[in-house]
C-alpha cells in the first residue's frame, strides 16, 4: 500500500507563549483535522513567569499535538533541560536533547541540533560545538547509500542562507547565524530546514544539492526561518507542510526541481561552485543519538511540498517552458484570440473569458507555457497575487466580490477563472456553502485547505486538481483521481444559490459573435484602467 503522507507543523521561538501557541494550533486542527507532529525551534521557553508552564507540566492544560522541542540557547533557561539525551517535559512534550536522529517507523528521519554555536571548551550547556556537528555527519554520512534527510532542525539560521536566494529581509545572511550549521546543512542535504531566534520569517527559494552537469540530480532543500509565537507584527512562525519519508519515495520523484530552484547557497562562487568546494567540515567525533518514536503511517505515496516565495526571484529568471503544440492561451501563439485580452503585465495578463458567466468574468493567465498554479515561477506567482488584489479592488468598486477557481485537469494551460458576484445577491459563505453542498451532491471530497497553506504545500507539479478561492482569501481544494465534472466550478456558481444563471454553466452555450465581444473587452478595459497596476511604471 503506498505511503499516506504526514502532516507535520513546524514553529518558532515559543518564548513561553504555551496558551498562545497550543490555542492556534487547537484552531488549526479543527478546521482542519489533525496534525502528527509539532517541531518547535528556537527558544521554548522565555523570561516569564513559569505559572503558565507549570499548568502544562503537571496536567492541568493539555497539550493538544505531539510536540517535540529543541534544547536552550542561554544559560537562563538550560534548568528545564535536566537530561542532555532528551526526556519527556511534559505530558505530549518531549526534549529531543542536545544532538542526534529522530527516527519514526514510518521511516521519517529529523536531525536535530540544540543550543548556539560555540568554538569554545569546554562548551557550555546551552551550546554545541565543531565535534557535535561532526559526530551527526559521521553517523550519517559513513555510508555509501547516504542521500540526506528529510528534515534538519537547528535554532540558529546557517551561515551564508542568503546566497543565490531572495531577500532575507534585515537579517544579514553574511553575518548572521552559524557557519557550523551550514556545513551540517551542505553534508545532511536535508528536504526540510527550519530555525529561528532571528524573529522573523523567511522562507528561502529552494536550493539544490548537487553540481549541474557534474552531479547525478538530487533532491531540492528548503529553508524555512519562522518569527517569534504571538509577535506583534503577525509575521508568520507557524508553518503547516506534508511529507512521505525520503526513503519510501520513488527516486525520479523524489529528486524533481523545483522551477524556481536555485544553487547552493553555501558553495563557493563562480570558478570553485564547478568544482563543489564547499564549507570545510569540522573536527570529527563519533557519539550519536537516535529516537524511534512515530507510529506507523499507511496510505498513498507522494512527495513532500512547500511554500513557494512569493518575493524576490534568482537575478537570472529561467525563461518560461514552452509548449509542446499549439497553445490557444501563450500570448505569443497565434491561436490566441487576441481581442479578448484586455491587460498585459510583464509575467501574465487577464483576457474576457470565452462564453463567460457575466460580461465582466475574467481569466487570469501566464504570459509562458505553464500548466497549473503549482508550476509557476517565483516572479509569476508574484504578478498572479498582484491581479489577484487588484480585481478585488475593482470589484469591489462595482458593488461586487470576486470568486476564482482552477481547474488542473483537462486543460494544457494555467486558467484562473474570476467571476464577479455581486454583494446583495449572496454572502461569502453562502458562496462557500454552495460549493461543498453542490460537491458533496457529487461525491466531490472539497478540504478546506488552512489559511498558512497555499495550493503549492498540497499537490505537486503535474497532479489533477480543482480548486476555489474566496474573497476572503480561503481556499477550497479536490485532488482529481480519475473523473471530474469539466464545468464544475461554472455549475456552483450560475446555480440558484449564487447568480442564479443556471441556463449558462456551459460556456457553448454562452459565446456571443466576434463584434460584441470586442466592445465587451473595450468596455472592460476603459472600467479596470483606474486600476491598472502595470500602468505604474
Amino acid at each position: 500500500m503506498a505511503q499516506k503522507p504526514l502532516r507535520l507543523l513546524a514553529c518558532g521561538d515559543v518564548e513561553g507563549k504555551f496558551d498562545v501557541l497550543f490555542n492556534r494550533v487547537r484552531a488549526i486542527q479543527k478546521k482542519s483535522g489533525n496534525f502528527d507532529l509539532l517541531l518547535c525551534v528556537g527558544n521554548f521557553f522565555g523570561s516569564t513567569p513559569d505559572a503558565e508552564w507549570e499548568e502544562y507540566k503537571t496536567g492541568i492544560k493539555k497539550v493538544p499535538i505531539q510536540t517535540y522541542v529543541l534544547g536552550a540557547n542561554n544559560q537562563e533557561t538550560v534548568k528545564y533541560f535536566q537530561d542532555a539525551d532528551g526526556c519527556e517535559l511534559a505530558e505530549n512534550i518531549t526534549y529531543l536533547g542536545r544532538k542526534g536522529i529522530f527516527t519514526g517507523s514510518s521511516g521519517l528521519q529529523i536531525v536535530y541540533l540544540s543550543g548556539m554555536e560555540s568554538l569554545n571548551e569546554p562548551v557550555p550547556g546551552y551550546s554545541f560545538s565543531p565535534k557535535d556537528v561532526s559526530s551527526l555527519r559521521t553517523m550519517l554520512c559513513s555510508t555509501s547509500q547516504f542521500k540526506g534527510v528529510d528534515i534538519l532542525l537547528t535554532s540558529p539560521w546557517p551561515k551564508y542562507v542568503g546566497n543565490f536566494g531572495n531577500s532575507s529581509g534585515e537579517v544579514d545572511t553574511k553575518k548572521c547565524g552559524s557557519a557550523l550549521v551550514s556545513s551540517l546543512a551542505t553534508d545532511l542535504k536535508p528536504r526540510y530546514h527550519f530555525a529561528a531566534l532571528e524573529k522573523t520569517y523567511y522562507e528561502r527559494l529552494p536550493y539544490r544539492n548537487h553540481v549541474v552537469l557534474q552531479e547525478n540530480a538530487q533532491h531540492a532543500t528548503r529553508f524555512i526561518a519562522l518569527a517569534n509565537v504571538g509577535n506583534p507584527e503577525k509575521k508568520k512562525y507557524l508553518y503547516a507542510f506534508s511529507i512521505v519519508p525520503m526513503k519510501l519515495m520513488d527516486a525520479a520523484e523524489l529528486v524533481k526541481q523545483p522551477p524556481d530552484v536555485t544553487e547552493n547557497p553555501y558553495r563557493k562562487s563562480g570558478k570553485e561552485a564547478s568544482t563543489g568546494k564547499q564549507i570545510p567540515a569540522p573536527e570529527e567525533e563519533s557519539a550519536c543519538q537516535f529516537f524511534f518514536d512515530l507510529n506507523e503511517k499507511q496510505g498513498r505515496k507522494r512527495s513532500s511540498t512547500g511554500r513557494d516565495s512569493k518575493s524576490s526571484h534568482p537575478k537570472q529568471p529561467r525563461k518560461p517552458p514552452q509548449p509542446p503544440g499549439p497553445c490557444w492561451f501563450c500570448l505569443a501563439s497565434p491561436e490566441v484570440e487576441k481581442h479578448l485580452v484586455v491587460n498585459i503585465g510583464t509575467h501574465c495578463y487577464l483576457a474576457l473569458a470565452k462564453g463567460g458567466l457575466s460580461d465582466d468574468h475574467v481569466l487570469i493567465l501566464p504570459i509562458g507555457h505553464y500548466q497549473s498554479v503549482v508550476e509557476l515561477s517565483a516572479e509569476v506567482v508574484e504578478e498572479v497575487e498582484k491581479y489577484k488584489v487588484t480585481l478585488r479592488r475593482f470589484f469591489k468598486s462595482r458593488g461586487k466580490r470576486c470568486v476564482l477557481f482552477e481547474r488542473n485537469y483537462k486543460s494544457h494551460h494555467l486558467q484562473l477563472q474570476v467571476i464577479p458576484v455581486p454583494l446583495s445577491s449572496c454572502t461569502t459563505d453562502d458562496i462557500k456553502d454552495a460549493f461543498i453542498t453542490q460537491a458533496e451532491q457529487q461525491q466531490i471530497e472539497l478540504l478546506e485547505i488552512p489559511e498558512h497553506s497555499d495550493i503549492k504545500q498540497i499537490a505537486q507539479p503535474g497532479a489533477a486538481y480543482f480548486y476555489v478561492e474566496l474573497d476572503t482569501g480561503e481556499k477550497l481544494f479536490h485532488r482529481i483521481k480519475k473523473n471530474f465534472p469539466l464545468q464544475f466550478g461554472r455549475e456552483v456558481l450560475a446555480s440558484e444559490a449564487i447568480l442564479n444563471i443556471p441556463d449558462r454553466s456551459d460556456w457553448r452555450q454562452c459565446q456571443v459573435s466576434k463584434e460584441e465581444e470586442e466592445m465587451l473587452a473595450r468596455r472592460f478595459r476603459k472600467d479596470f484602467e483606474p486600476f491598472d497596476f502595470t500602468l505604474d511604471d
